[in-house]
């Protein structure tokens, strides 16, 4: 009998060194808002997204490519940049055949992360493009690591809940000895019918609410929205 790939959720960068990844199938999560962004634009007709750790280097790329610019501090556009990080800010109408050049707290930081520590292959997930993450993991035959972007390295629900959605989906094709996917995976399945209300008590939905970002917060937990799959290549993000 074939033994079965492995599954682990790393529940905050700080753990991410703690794990094997050199080959494995790191899927970043960063629910509220980079990963749901990032799928968003893509399935909108992006023609790639460009992530990246600093600010300066998101003005300079940007201005290089022609591209547009985008990322948030504490919720708010960083002076320099043209664009947010809401979802709801790249309609088809204006981000298809373009290129975005996408600088976040959490999401972009381990992105990178994985890159150093060699993960074989980079993929972006998030609830709009659950289904197109699903898929990918099982037809992959790979180890996995799902890893949450958390908090500024503190733990989160949002990015849980997501890796917890994935597990009740894909469980019987993994080996799961690992307590935080059990975690996730339990947490999921007692709120996965309470998810608009659950959501409301998390600490990234206070900071975002205040914003007004309700709306952006509701659609990054739902489901199959943006339904692609983002795929690090050469330093893009494409869809697959």
């Amino acid at each position: 009998m074939l033994q079965k790939p492995a599954l682990h959720t790393v529940l905050s960068p700080k753990l991410l060194s703690l794990y094997d990844i050199s080959n494995s199938v790191v899927v970043i999560i960063d629910v509220f808002r980079a990963t749901s962004t990032i799928a968003t634009a893509l399935y909108n007709g992006a023609s790639r997204i460009i992530p990246v750790a600093e600010v300066q280097q998101c003005i300079e790329i940007g201005k290089k490519l022609g591209g547009i610019t985008a990322g948030e501090r504490d919720g708010k556009v960083i002076e320099g940049l043209s664009h947010g990080n809401s979802p709801a800010e790249y309609p088809r109408s204006f981000i298809q055949g373009k290129t975005l050049v996408l600088t976040t707290t959490n999401g972009t930081k381990l992105l990178h992360m994985a890159l150093n520590n060699g993960a074989s292959e980079i993929i972006t997930g998030s609830f709009p493009n659950l289904s197109a993450v699903c898929d990918h993991l099982v037809a992959s035959k790979k180890n996995v690591i799902l890893g949450c972007s958390a908090w500024k390295d503190r733990f989160n629900l949002e990015d849980s809940l997501f890796a917890g959605a994935v597990i009740q989906r894909i469980q019987e094709h993994f080996t799961i000895h690992c307590d935080s996917s059990l975690m996730a995976s339990e947490l999921y399945l007692a709120q996965k019918d309470n998810m608009a209300n659950f959501i409301r008590k998390t600490t990234h939905w206070h900071r975002l609410a205040t914003y007004g970002l309700e709306k952006d917060l509701e659609y990054c937990v739902t489901p199959d929205q943006a339904n692609i799959l983002p795929i690090y290549r050469n330093g893009d993000l494409v869809a697959k």
